[in-house]
């Protein structure tokens, strides 16, 4: 007999749909899986016979050939357990599959003891069929929320293959889809933040720089000695960053999802990502790869921060890979077979000592590096590097008197309304504008048209560029980042005292750095 059934597989971050073919013939004795499968798919017979014999159903000793269709088409996982098992019971006549079923996706791995286990990829998986027109989609428990975020498809999540068999066997009305109200999981989770500002006494200009990060969407990186409060402050800039919206969530959602990353019984990504790898990385950890693509810290980061925390410390090479996905905000991995698109479009957020003792320019101790060794270390980053990075700002110490004042301090909260308020500028500045939402994703197209200067400003600029022989690059991140702080101040116009402050965010081009 001859039976299909339909299941999916993740290729980036996008699913596409599987037809699994089972034909059952009553001459032979082997079993057969074609349609390009990977060790995972040829070894899912064992658990298969396994769980099916658990359950008191039997395994047929004849023939049975697998299709996994397009065949043309490289399948990996072990998520197609579900499906396979399924179509060998209604290919041997153990159970009969409704017509309805045909509009269903089923997914999930078989223990030997016939219990379903969590998958990769459930959240696009569902995206991708409710698009083809299926109506319902059966898989582990421990994934159904995730799926259950996609409207205008029925999810049900079961514990092993028995509860499987009896819901198609009743045709599914013993059992009611999982329903949950995407908005009001949404929203409840918005304004929690385990980290504000409110905890920072002192370095008000360094909240000033992040203010203005996290208005037009900049890359800023942080250098001063140990203990000034760098990555301190990189870890409270999620709070003042605009919410997500519930299609960036999805978005995300479904990034976290293929990699694995989605936190325990979360169902939806609701705050911003903040990622910080640890400087040991490799390459493919940090823009994504592997023989079958998996995404990077760079596409874990897309729509939040990725926190470089020691800078120079990371390998250089894995540095420069950083690159292009920092202008392109997506990276591209390619392969013999493939290649696959995965999202990246982040704010990165980095921090260095300025030397290898870490007292350099520090306004009371002395550097102990010997000569040469401050422009050796900050040679590991490379011009084109810094150049791609907006802010750079200089961490200096807190005084005492400022951890000691009982002055009140400002809230994340406070911080975040003006950040809002400029966003919102930007909304309306760049709502005919496809793909830019804010100044930092600016074209050299756009950057003519909304950051035009007076007499005054190009002077101011035409000097500063003169003076610390700045690359056009830095240019443009000069007056996107005036632009931004113009929107902060409400200003129509770009004033010379935004340009100078732009100016004044270029530390690492002044003269005092770099020995």
């Amino acid at each position: 007999m001859f039976v299909k059934t339909f299941g999916s597989t993740v290729y980036g971050v996008e699913a596409k749909t599987i037809t699994i073919e089972v034909n059952w013939t009553a001459q032979g004795k082997e079993y057969c899986i074609v349609g390009l499968p990977d060790s995972a798919i040829k070894e899912s017979m064992q658990r298969i016979e396994s769980a099916i014999k658990s359950k008191r159903f039997e395994m047929p000793r004849t023939r049975i050939v697998i299709n996994l269709a397009p065949a043309d088409l490289r399948k990996s996982g072990t998520a197609f357990d579900l499906p396979i098992a399924i179509g060998i019971l209604a290919a041997s006549e153990q159970i009969t599959l409704a017509e309805k079923f045909s509009n269903f996706i089923m997914m999930g791995e078989l223990s030997l003891d016939g219990e379903l286990r969590p998958i990769r990829g459930a959240l696009p998986i569902a995206i991708q069929s409710v698009k083809e027109g299926f109506k319902g989609f059966i898989l582990p428990k421990e994934n159904a929320k995730e799926a259950a975020m996609v409207s205008g498809m029925a999810v049900y999540g079961m514990g092993n293959i028995r509860e499987v068999v009896e819901f198609i066997q009743s045709e599914g009305s013993s059992i009611a889809p999982l329903s949950i109200d995407v908005q009001e999981a949404f929203n409840c989770a918005q304004q929690v933040f385990e980290n504000d500002f409110l905890e920072v006494k002192g370095q008000e200009n360094i909240k000033r720089a992040l203010e203005i990060a996290a208005s037009g969407g900049h890359n800023v990186i942080l250098i001063g000695p140990p203990g000034a409060g760098k990555t301190m402050l990189a870890k409270r800039l999620s709070s003042i960053l605009p919410p997500l919206s519930l299609e960036e969530a999805l978005e995300s959602t479904k990034i976290h999802s293929v990699a694995g990353k989605l936190p325990a019984h979360a169902t939806l990504i609701t705050k911003r990502p903040f990622r910080s790898p640890h400087h040991s990385i490799s390459n493919a950890g940090l823009v994504g790869g592997g023989a079958s693509p998996q995404p990077g810290e760079i596409s874990l980061s897309h729509n939040g921060v990725l926190f470089l925390d020691e800078l120079p410390e990371f390998k250089r090479n894995v540095l420069e890979v950083m690159r292009q996905p920092m202008e392109e905000r997506r990276v591209t991995i390619s392969r013999a077979r493939m290649a696959i698109d995965f999202p990246a479009s982040f704010m990165l957020v980095a921090s260095m000592n300025p030397c290898p003792c870490g007292f350099y320019n520090h306004p009371e101790k002395n550097c102990s590096c010997p000569p040469g060794a401050v422009s050796k270390y900050l040679n590991r980053i490379s011009g084109p590097l810094l150049d791609r990075i907006d802010l750079h700002v200089e961490v200096t110490p807190v005084a005492f008197s400022a951890l000691a004042s009982l002055q009140p301090v400002e809230a994340s909260s406070t911080i975040r309304k003006r950040v809002l308020a400029a966003r919102e500028i930007q909304a309306k500045r760049f709502r005919n504008m496809a793909g830019i939402y804010s100044n930092a994703q600016m074209a050299t197209k756009e950057l003519n048209q909304v950051c035009a200067l007076d007499e005054a400003g190009k002077a101011l600029l035409k000097k500063a560029m003169e003076k610390l022989n700045l690359s056009a690059r830095a240019y443009d991140r000069i007056l996107k980042v005036a632009r931004t702080i113009a929107d902060l101040a409400s200003s129509e116009n770009i004033l010379p005292e935004h340009i100078a402050e732009a100016i004044h965010y270029r530390s690492l081009d002044r003269e005092g750095w770099g020995g």
